[in-house]
Order: structure tokens, then sequence, then C-alpha cells
């Protein structure tokens, strides 16, 4: 291992003038978008709050899905993966498609035509009960601290210390300061239009980060030449682990001794990939601000496409990261992997800042920076908006049916806060985690939780029989197994190069992506069972909450007052309300009080079209799926 490769990690980087002013001109637009549409949208309903106010347009939607999908943990997570197995992780981008399609054209109108607002409160209302409610809000917390927030707080941290040398905590604490002054004040408005900025950013500096890692490499022809050659100096003997896969140019792998087995990439992703893009709130809260179902459907199409790019403008360059700088980047050796990024078991995380660091000019170092910053804070800031509208919606209100607006507004709040601390204690175990992937870690934690939801998601939707009885002991069964997996997997992590892997075969055996397939046909046979041996499921606990029950009639929506001082004051009153306009109340809006006159009567959703936009959002989900059918075809 030569110096300069260990100097790499305790040598920061020289940050000209010229990348500070990039980096400050970033943030100071950020935060004037973040204002500036905090003011735009009331947000002194629950609906503006958390809902934009049911106004926001296809592309700004489509644009914050995808940030919101790719925050640092993925740039990260996707460029580490793809350094160290080659590009078969594109499949989790790419899978991305069929789903995003289902929850436009499927999940989306159930939701709409349930007048729900969290994705608890849909099996509350669709079961009856609490308990499923109450497990599924406790849950969704849970999967947002583990496999969301502290992953992408840590990748964040990590590509700021490698480019500028500051402690990891330090960068943790800085981010989130900036992070939340929009976020806290602007509700799911302010998220979606700085996710907006964000993804625009991020593909400026990830094309152009892309097109000069090409050019150090003599093109996309050469790139399964020097990555076959993406050999370390020091190497572990009688190993093979520091050699590049032989496959690493395929996307489907060996079904039993492939790293990403191709049956798991299709079934196994799908389940969790349906997890993620169908059910769990972060995603769906978006595409239920939407003006109208259109909207939803062209938000899906537009978001897909930006997914299938990712290909390019991340995994690629990780690749080449590996090719271009195989002693840090592909280092096997323990020690030495501790001088280069600090953790034992590999430093393919690093992939991505790696490259930034060596290949980008003063300025558009600065511009990666920023990159990188608008990736983790779009992430965050839809985390952190997301978890607060389920504790406040699904737990707080619960305990207090009373509470007035204000109070549900200053709770949610007050949950990000006590969410990131949760957060910033879990990073340190993510270190030495997965082989240092990160994305492993993200995805094998996700397999064992989300199988069991997105079993009983699907069949709420599409089997009226389902009840709460066979629904709630479906979760607590998938639940067990679930955990039993994780806890194996935590107490026997992968083992570094040479290491001699003690872990049972029940573990090794069978891939985290199988597993996601066994545990949700588990959870499934139990719901079924329970169900078809229980009484059947009353009419209201259908009408307008399945597939096969949606009507044109007026759907339930929730109430919402205006947030008045005095809680459960009296609207018809003669006290004359007080008028701010948004130039006037900057500050108001930092605080989270009213910007607005007035606030507008709540938007009525329907999952009415018109034929023109069906028709057109239909012909291009075809082409989609073409694109992305030809790709998996090329690259099989």
């Amino acid at each position: 291992m030569s110096n300069s490769t260990i100097n790499f990690y305790t040598v920061p980087q020289a940050v000209s003038f010229s990348d500070i002013i990039v980096i400050v001109t970033y943030f100071l637009l950020n935060l004037a978008v973040g204002i500036w549409s905090s003011c735009r949208v009331s947000r002194n309903t629950l609906s503006g709050y958390f809902l934009a106010g049911r106004d926001m347009a296809w592309w700004l939607i489509g644009s914050s899905l995808f940030a919101s999908s790719e925050g640092s943990g993925l740039f990260i997570g996707l460029a580490g993966t793809g350094a160290a197995g080659g590009i078969a992780v594109a499949g989790f981008e790419w899978n991305a498609t069929y789903v995003l399609l289902l929850l436009a054209w499927i999940f989306v109108p159930v939701y709409i035509s349930s007048g729900i607002v969290t994705m608890p409160e849909y099996l509350g209302r669709r079961f009856g009960g609490e308990r499923i409610r109450t497990y599924l809000a406790v849950l969704s917390l849970l999967l947002s601290v583990f496999t969301k927030i502290s992953t992408d707080l840590y990748s964040g941290a990590l590509f700021v210390q490698v480019c500028l040398g500051w402690n990891q905590y330090l960068s943790t604490v800085l981010m989130l300061v900036v992070t939340a002054l929009y976020t806290i004040a602007g509700g799911l408005a302010a998220v979606i239009y700085t996710d907006t900025l964000q993804t625009f950013i991020m593909f400026v500096g990830a094309i152009i980060l892309t097109i000069t890692a090409f050019n150090e490499i003599g093109g996309y022809g050469n790139l399964e030449k020097v990555y076959s050659k993406a050999v370390p100096s020091k190497i572990v003997p009688n190993t093979t682990c520091h050699l590049p896969r032989a496959d690493a140019m395929h996307l489907f792998r060996d079904a039993v001794s492939g790293d990403l087995p191709w049956p798991g990439m299709t079934l196994g992703l799908t389940i969790v990939a349906t997890w993620y893009w169908c059910t769990d709130q972060v995603i769906v809260q978006r595409s239920l601000s939407a003006k109208n179902m259109s909207h939803v459907k062209g938000a899906s199409i537009f978001a897909a496409y930006l997914k299938i790019l990712s290909f390019i403008i991340i995994i690629l360059p990780g690749m080449i990261s590996r090719a271009l700088y195989p002693d840090s980047v592909g280092c096997v050796d323990p020690e030495d992997c501790v001088k280069i990024c600090g953790a034992e078991v590999g430093c393919t995380n690093i992939a991505f800042p790696k490259l930034v660091i060596e290949l980008m000019p003063s300025g558009l170092r600065g511009l990666m920076i920023a990159v990188m910053m608008a990736a983790l804070m779009s992430s965050l800031t839809s985390i952190f908006n997301s978890s607060s509208t389920i504790f406040t919606m699904d737990i707080w209100k619960k305990h207090r049916p009373r509470a007035s607006e204000r109070e549900l507004l200053l709770v949610g709040r007050i949950v990000t806060v006590i969410l990131v601390v949760v957060s910033v204690v879990w990073i340190p175990i993510l270190q030495s985690a997965n082989s240092g992937q990160l994305y492993d870690y993200i995805q094998s934690v996700t397999s064992c939780l989300a199988p069991p939801v997105t079993a009983v998601f699907t069949l709420a939707v599409f089997w009226k029989r389902t009840n709460e009885q066979g629904a709630f002991w479906g979760l607590m069964v998938g639940l067990v197994g679930g955990v039993c997996r994780m806890v194996l997997e935590f107490i026997y992590p992968s083992p570094g190069c040479g290491v001699v892997d003690t872990a049972p075969a029940v573990l090794r055996g069978v891939h985290y992506l199988h597993f996601a397939i066994l545990l949700c046909g588990l959870t499934a046979g139990v719901v079924a069972v329970i169900s078809l041996l229980t009484p059947p499921p009353s009419h209201e606990q259908m009408c307008n909450l399945t597939w096969w029950t949606i009507t044109e009639e007026r759907q339930r929506d929730i109430p919402l007052q205006k947030v008045s001082p005095v809680s459960h004051r009296s609207t018809h009153g003669s006290e004359p309300t007080r008028r701010v306009t948004c130039g006037q109340g900057a500050g108001l809006c930092v605080a989270g009080l009213s910007c607005s006159d007035q606030t507008p009567a709540p938007k009525v959703p329907s999952i009415r079209e018109s034929v023109f936009w069906s028709r057109f959002c239909c012909a291009n989900a075809l082409l989609l799926v073409s694109v992305n059918i030809f790709l998996y075809a090329y690259f099989a």
C-alpha cells in the first residue's frame, strides 16, 4: 500500500475559494427555495402541512420521488456495490419501473378513494381496530431510523469526511441543522420544491463526473477490461476476494452462488420494492399531494425514467473508481482498510467520493460536494416529514383525539428532533455492516421487516375476504421470522477476506432476497388461513377501501380546520383575521407560523381523469416498459 493512498484518508483535501463559493451559493439557493415554497402553500392545516395542499404537479412530484429515493445513502451505496460486484445492482433501480406504475395505477386510486393521509391509517380503516395501525406506525418509524435516516447521515458524513477531513459526527450535526431549517417549518411543500432543485443539481454534477470518469479510462468500451484488472497490490494470501467478479457485466447472476441471484432480483426484489414504492409513507405521501390522478401517473413515469439513468451516473462511476484506484476502493487487507476508510471489512463505500476528489477540478469539486449534500438533504427532509406525519396522525392523535391542530403540528416537529438523535446513535453500527457495502445493509434489513407488510397491503387491496384477525396474526408471524433472521445477521456479520465464516447454513444458504420471498409467502399463507377461519369483514370495511369497491361517491376525508391560537374556537365569530403577507412574514415562515391571509378550502381528492390525459399516460407507460425491457435484455 502506497503512502499516498493512506494519506487519502488522513489528510483533508484542499478546498479552493471557488469550491466554497459554489457550496455557499447552493445552500443559500436551497434555503431560499425552502422559505419561498413554505410561504406559497398554506401550512396552517394538516392538509397544507402534510400533503402540500394537494396541489403539486407531476414534474415536482416525480423529481421528489427520485430525490427521496436517491439520497446520499444510495449515491454512496449504489456506487460502492457497483465497485464491489459490477452492474447487477442496477436491477434495484430498474425494478422500480414496474412498481411505480403499480403505485400510480392501482394503489393510489384506492388510497385516494379511502380518504387517508398515512399508510397505517389505511389499514386502520380497512380492518378496523387500532392494533394493526399502531404496529405499522411503530414499524415504519423503526425502519426510518435503521434503513433510511442513519444510512443517509452516515454516508453523507463519510463523503464530507473524505473530501474535507472533518469529523463524521461534526459533519452530521452541521448537515442536520441546515436541513431542519426548512423541513420543520415548511412541511411537505418545502420538501417537494427543494427536492426538485436538488434533483437538477444532482443530475448536472453526476453527469459531469460520469463524463470525466469515462474519459479517464478511454470510454465505455474499455470499462469491462479495466475493471477486470482492478486488483489491489496488497492482498490476503490464498483467497480470491480481491479479484473482481467474472460476471461483473451481467445483470442476472447464478441462482445459487451469485451475489445477487436472479430469482431474488426478480420476485424477491419486487416484494421489497412494492413495500417501498406502494406502502411506504415517504413515497405515497408525495403521490397523495398531486392535483389529480393524471399528475400521479405522470410523476411515476418521470421518476421511473430518472431511476433508469442512475445506472449511468452512479453505478458505472463506482466501477470506474475501483478500476482507477484498486488499492483504496478495492482494498481487502483489514489493517490497510482501516487506514483508508476506517472500516476493516472494505472501502467500496468511498468509491464515489474518491472519484470526486481525484478527478474534479476546482469549482466542480465544490459542485459535487453540493450534489452529495443535495442528495442527503432530499432524503432526510422526505423521511423527517413522513415520519412526523405517521407519529402525529397514527400515534399521538390516537391517545389525544381532542388535540388541536396546532398541537399536532408542534408534535410533528418535535418528533423530527427525536428521530435525529436516535439515528445518530445508530450510525457506528453501520461502519462494520455487510462487508462495508451500505446498499447491501439497507436491503438486507428491509428484506427482514418489509415482506409481511407487502403481503398484508396486497391482500387488503385485492382480496375482500381479508379480515383484521388474519392481517394481524400474519404480521406477527412475519415479524417473528424477520427479526430472527435480522438477529442472526447481526450476530454473524459477513466475514472479512480470508476469515472463516461461522454463520449457520440457514443464514448463508438463503440469500436475503430469497428470504424475502419465503417470508412474504409465509405471511400471506397465515393471513389467508386465519381470514377464512374467522368471520368476514363488514361492508364498511370494504367500501372505497379495496380495488374492487372503489366508487365515484364523495370520498371520506380528514377534517381540516384552521389552526387557531385558541383551540376549538368557533369560526363564526366576528373577530377579524390577522393578515400577514408572505413577503412580510419570512420570519414567520421559518418559525412555522402562518404565511397566508386565509386558509383555503381543503381540496377533495378524486380519481376521475380526462379521457385524453388518461390515454396519454397509458401510452407513455407502455413506452417506459419497452425501454426497461430492452435494457434488461441487453445487459442480462
